[in-house]
């Protein structure tokens, strides 16, 4: 699977921690980040990771093309929401086309461990059900 992952500057520690914790698991998946958060990952992990420009640059933009072409099957999106964020629409653009294209998110840690389970799983397989290949 292909799993994008944003943290807001407040969350990007949270986000390393969840990485590290579930490193094992993210590690069999082909994974992409906006700047930053990718860099802290990688450096805390040795994770593999294509790592786009920082969110207030363009890489929520550039996430939010590759969900738009199908190119993104989850998103771990790990949000500041007591503090007011430049690029906010931009993140409701992202979030909605996850609801379009039926991408499943989580916007926090709770959300994001029943993911992972579920991809540890093979709960997350929908797409093969939706889109059998023929």
């Amino acid at each position: 699977m292909h799993i994008a992952l944003i943290a807001h500057d407040a969350k990007k520690e949270l986000m390393v921690q969840f990485c590290i914790a579930y490193c094992g698991i993210l590690s069999k998946h082909d994974l992409c980040a906006t700047g930053t958060t990718g860099k802290l990952i990688a450096d805390a992990t040795g994770l593999k990771i294509t790592r786009y420009m920082a969110g207030a640059q363009g890489g929520d933009q550039q996430i939010s093309a590759r969900i738009a072409c199908d190119e993104i099957d989850l998103l771990l999106f790990f949000r500041d929401t007591l503090t007011a964020q430049a690029e906010e629409p931009n993140e409701s653009d992202m979030l909605r086309l996850c609801d379009t294209r039926n991408i499943p998110f989580a916007t926090n840690i709770a959300t994001a461990e029943v993911l992972i389970h579920g991809l540890e799983r093979g709960d997350l397989d929908w797409r093969d059900i939706v889109n059998p290949k023929a």
